[in-house]
């Protein structure tokens, strides 16, 4: 054979190769691309490889430590939560709707301004409001949503921040969001606020994204000066209310290092300023913050990728950013905290509203689906992530519609109209809740019980706080998802009956298992299952019985398997979660 007819042979060979390739692509374009969104959270092919690059080389950066397997307090909460801007509504008939669509959605979670120049208007100690005729209360909307949420069976995280000009020398010339000139009187108007509503209100926001502008007014971004302002406001709800969760103000996701804001000739803003979410929260730490909130804050967008985008890059924004922010909570000794999202969401900006896309663009459809994915995430693998609160419900009327691009992030129109993304929502939020994995406290919201259990101080619990059984027949039922389950007990006595998956019921006396740290006894229930859903009942058979949690290990399929089923019951075809024909 000559040597043109060999090279000749080796171009066809390579060229059927490529065409060999290219063809399978074809075929299996659509798997493909679902693997590839699993990872890149990209929906468009030519994305979705260079995403595949990127997420590869992701991979060769120093692991984030995220301890996921340590308890972390207040995070097996019901997870489905939503901004609300219920002050805005005038007619109580409006916020009472707003309330019932929300529970009929299976939100069990309000994220709601109490507005401090809405409340404490003209002057210190004064809470009557005499902007219009006839003169009322400044508490009365507010107490009217307080007692809606309690009708409705929904909990109230109250964002206590907006000061009124007065609390400023230079009233609102430094901007409407800056800090009090006094602390006190910050820490006067968060004292009025957890007294009115001791006991009703489960959780306090203290402030809002101070890393950026304009949430801190028109001056440098201070990690030192925030803190000041949150133990001002943690000592003195805790002083009220110490059963009360205090959350930090909302961390705003941003990579800039603009901490001093530019101005031009007249004094305006021109460089909007802000400081790297992860680097303003080391230096909270480095200011002593740690013993100042329960709750870490921060927003979660997912911008111009889905929630499955699993690329790691400091200096790129999508829904994975919170892995960072828990790696420097680690670091600094807060593993036990969690993280809740504050505000989570994907802009469903129309294609012809002249708008600029400044929070990414997604149709209705994609919105839907990207929130749902973005909540089976959270539980599926962050075990140290809470409550997340979709922004937002509703506005009070639509004169943003054709102004702001943020007006497309809402859940229902300003007249209750629901839009995809409340249909989407409404359907998982009211599917049968799981365990995931992870090291989960006794009240876990998944867990369904029956009998006398009463929480009890116990020193011991890994909280400080159990749940005891006393009467045989006291039972706790729930669905976990993974290959093994431990019972986490405390105290010498009880026994227990345990039944997985309808099966024959494993006696088990606590006694005879040896104590581990801090005294709690660690009792394998399941082990080297198969890595799926399990139902699981355990009966008091002799108390007294102290639960103390459970630990769940092993993780069944992934996000893009989730995605699969996640409408498989009372979906709707535009909530269809198969991919988009090409």
């Amino acid at each position: 054979m000559t040597k043109t007819s060999n090279l000749n042979l080796k171009i066809l060979t390579l060229t059927l190769l490529i065409l060999s390739i290219a063809l399978g692509l074809w075929l299996f374009r659509q798997p493909l691309q679902e693997v590839l969104f699993s990872v890149t959270g990209e929906e468009a092919l030519l994305p979705q490889l260079s995403g595949t690059v990127q997420y590869g080389l992701s991979q060769l950066q120093s692991p984030l430590n995220t301890a996921d397997g340590v308890p972390v307090q207040h995070s097996g909460l019901n997870p489905y939560g939503v901004n609300t801007f219920l002050q805005t509504e005038v007619e109580p008939a409006k916020r009472e709707e707003a309330m019932r669509l929300m529970a009929e959605a299976g939100i069990k979670w309000v994220r709601q301004e109490f507005t401090w120049e809405d409340i404490e208007i003209h002057g210190k100690g004064d809470f009557e409001d005499r902007r219009n005729e006839p003169y009322r209360s400044a508490w009365e909307k507010y107490d009217n949503i307080v007692d809606l949420a309690e009708k409705y069976d929904i909990n109230i995280m109250a964002r206590l921040s907006n000061p009124p000009a007065w609390t400023r020398a230079l009233t609102n010339t430094v901007g409407t969001f800056a800090p009090p000139d006094n602390l006190v009187d910050y820490g006067d108007f968060v004292e009025a606020v957890t007294t009115r509503y001791k006991g009703r209100i489960a959780a306090y926001q203290v402030w809002n994204e101070p890393n950026i502008f304009p949430e801190w007014g028109y001056k440098p971004i201070n990690a030192a000066e925030y803190t000041a302002l949150l133990k001002e406001g943690y000592t003195r709800i805790k002083a009220v209310d110490p059963e009360a969760i205090v959350i930090m103000g909302a961390l705003a996701a941003t990579i800039e290092l603009d901490r001093e804001r530019r101005y031009d000739a007249n004094g305006y803003p021109v460089s909007p300023g802000g400081l790297s979410d992860v680097l303003f929260l080391q230096q909270m730490y480095d200011a002593g913050a740690a013993p100042y909130f329960d709750v870490l804050a921060m927003q979660g967008y997912g911008l111009w990728s889905g929630p499955t985008d699993r690329r790691m890059q400091p200096r790129v924004m999508n829904f994975s950013r919170p892995l960072y922010v828990r790696d420097v909570m680690v670091r600094n000794g807060d593993a036990h905290k969690p993280i809740w999202l504050s505000e989570l969401s994907w802009n469903a900006l129309p294609p012809d509203s002249g708008l600029p896309p400044v929070f990414g663009q997604v149709t209705p459809e994609q919105q839907a689906r990207y929130a749902v994915l973005a909540y089976q995430r959270m539980q599926r693998e962050w075990p140290w992530l809470g409550v997340g609160f979709y922004w937002f419900f509703k506005q009070a009327d639509d004169r943003e519609r054709d102004s702001n691009p943020q007006y497309y992030f809402r859940m229902v129109e300003p007249d209750f109209t629901p839009l995809p993304v409340y249909e989407a929502i409404k359907i998982q939020a009211n599917q049968p809740p799981v365990m995931y994995m992870g090291w989960h406290q006794a009240n876990h919201w998944a867990i369904d019980y029956a009998g006398e259990w009463v929480p009890v101080d116990e020193p011991e619990a890994t909280f400080g706080e159990a749940l005891q059984a006393v009467d045989s027949g006291a039972s706790a039922s729930f669905t976990f998802e993974g290959t093994s389950l431990t019972l986490v007990v405390l105290g010498q006595t009880g026994k227990v009956s345990v039944t997985v998956d309808e099966s024959q019921a494993i006696d088990l006396d606590l006694a005879t298992f040896l104590p581990t740290e801090r005294s709690s006894r660690l009792i394998p229930v399941v082990e080297s299952f198969s890595p799926q859903q399990h139902t699981v009942r355990l009966e008091v058979r002799q108390g007294p019985v102290v639960l103390d949690g459970f630990v769940v290990e092993g993780q069944a399929g992934s996000i893009l398997e989730i995605g699969r089923t996640a409408f498989s019951s009372g979906s709707k075809s535009t909530l269809s979660l198969s991919w988009p024909a090409r």
